[in-house]
């Protein structure tokens, strides 16, 4: 089964994050409704966070942060210089982690 990927964007760790639209589909449909139409958010978010921390539970998962009208954080999964997303979110705060990079 052929995935086709939605996006892929270049993080300021040097990691390119991609998702497949079929897996968007059910971050904007079932886990995340407010997300839906907010891909090119996404892709700002993943290519100019203001804040990026390591998750305290996974060392390999990260959270990427920005305030826009909002603040949103967008969940990615780092296997060495590549990466997926594992959700997105507008939030009220930021998570609990190791900050390792900021604007």
């Amino acid at each position: 089964m052929e995935q086709n990927i939605l996006f892929e964007t270049d993080t300021p760790l040097g990691v390119q994050v991609r998702v497949t639209d079929k897996y968007w589909e059910y971050i904007v449909t079932i886990k995340h409704r407010p997300m839906k139409g907010k891909e090119e958010l996404v892709r700002e978010i993943l290519a100019c966070p203001d804040e990026i921390r390591r998750s305290k539970m996974d060392k390999e998962v990260h959270l990427y942060y920005k305030f826009t009208d909002k603040l949103y954080c967008v969940v990615c999964k780092h296997a060495g210089d590549t990466g997926y997303i594992i959700t997105s979110y507008p939030t009220d705060k930021v998570k609990e982690g190791e900050v390792i990079w900021t604007k």
